[in-house]
């Protein structure tokens, strides 16, 4: 795998905040009884949303984090985050489990995987050396 021990982000703290609030929103969004619906007018639009959230979840991720090992742990807890929530709903009650819906979530993570060894991992970097420095 692609490992640049020369990125160094200014504002990762920054970033990890923002990834970890696109993690709580997934999670709040699987579990809620009442998810935020949208509707894009195709059949398959739930399992775009899934791939979509969590492609972002892991794409954001492999962009703070470059060491390959680090990768993939975060690619097995995104996974593993993405089936259990589905169990999950069943538990509630309200909701219920669909294997569909865990495939689109593994999905989601694999795509983002494939664009490691592309310049996608350093789109954060990128957008740091665009801002006006102090």
């Amino acid at each position: 795998m692609l490992e640049d021990k020369n990125i160094v982000l200014k504002y990762k703290s920054l970033w990890i905040l923002v990834g970890l609030s696109m993690l709580v929103f997934i999670v709040y969004s699987s579990l809620v009884s009442d998810p935020l619906s949208i509707d894009m007018g195709f059949e398959w639009q739930d399992k775009v949303l899934h791939a979509v959230g969590y492609f972002g979840l892991m794409g954001w991720f492999i962009q703070i984090y470059h060491e390959p090992k680090t990768r993939y742990i975060l690619a097995a807890i995104f996974i593993a985050m993405g089936i259990g929530l589905e169990f999950l709903q069943e538990l509630g009650g309200v909701r219920y489990y669909e294997v569909s819906d865990m495939l689109a979530n593994t999905l989601g993570v694999l795509i983002a995987w494939a664009l490691v060894k592309t310049p996608f991992p350093k789109l954060l970097s990128w957008f740091e050396s665009k801002l006006p420095s102090n």
